[in-house]
């Protein structure tokens, strides 16, 4: 019976095999400024809102909210919006963005998934967005359902890669995938829970080589030092396909999930 497998302790396996290592608090708090506006405007953006229910007198709890890409696309829309974050220069900069959009409803929560959430206020719907690569997935998702009465909007990494798993494989290397969005979906089920599930797709990080050449280069900074093997692969698959190489392969893919918590 699928209800009998312990999903949680094999996304806790499969993270530990992944060799995650999680950014402390300053590692992000050195990133927000370069981050603070860049992502205010993007595709991904725009499709993840659009597939959201919301009214104007919803509250929303944006966890892991960063300098506010989702939670200030709401702010005019909704009543008010938490964001929650464990890097103070993410919520400076997302309190920065929310003063330029005149936003007054926007509020700054220091929390991260393995705190404490009692203080954290029950709002009408939640949001995570890409920010659920977590130490306990169960914890996680039992914290998401107790602070959303009417709705809980996720996304996270189709195959749990953010580099290419066709040039990984190409190359041979190592399979160091996170875990994926099918354990969130099994542990969902487990609860009772029946997630609507989309998928929201970007470029590949290799989109937009105009030769075999930069492709090695773009693939070297990401895969690290490549053998002369390792660049003659490449350059053969980017020759059998170059629109195919010149689109970066296969785009980035994000699971969209949404569902309805049990009553409180």
């Amino acid at each position: 019976m699928i209800k009998a497998i312990d999903f949680g302790q094999l996304y806790r396996e499969h993270l530990t095999r992944s060799g995650r290592v999680f950014k402390t608090p300053s590692d992000w708090d050195s990133k927000a400024a370069k981050m603070r506006t860049k992502v205010l405007d993007s595709s991904y953006r725009t499709d993840f809102v659009s597939r959201m229910q919301y009214g104007a007198q919803d509250t929303v709890l944006d966890v892991g909210c960063g300098p506010g890409t989702i939670g200030l696309a709401l702010a005019s829309q909704v009543k008010q919006v938490y964001g929650l974050d464990y890097s103070q220069g993410m919520l400076d900069a997302m309190m920065d963005n929310a003063a330029q959009l005149g936003c007054r409803n926007v509020e700054p929560i220091l929390v991260s998934w393995e705190d404490d959430w009692s203080a954290v206020p029950i709002c009408d719907i939640a949001v995570v967005s890409r920010a659920s690569i977590v130490a306990d997935m169960n914890d996680a998702l039992d914290k998401l359902n107790q602070h959303a009465r009417k709705k809980v909007y996720m996304t996270q990494l189709v195959g749990g890669r953010f580099v290419s798993r066709e040039i990984e494989e190409l190359l041979g290397r190592e399979d160091r995938s996170f875990p994926d969005h099918m354990y969130i979906m099994n542990m969902l089920y487990q609860r009772n829970i029946y997630p609507t599930l989309d998928y929201l797709e970007s470029p590949s990080r290799f989109a937009g080589c105009s030769s075999a050449q930069e492709l090695i280069e773009r693939v070297g900074w990401s895969f690290g030092e490549l053998s002369a093997e390792d660049k003659e692969k490449i350059s053969a698959w980017y020759q059998r396909d170059p629109e195919y190489a010149r689109k970066g392969g296969e785009p980035t893919r994000w699971a969209f999930m949404s569902w309805t918590p049990p009553a409180h």
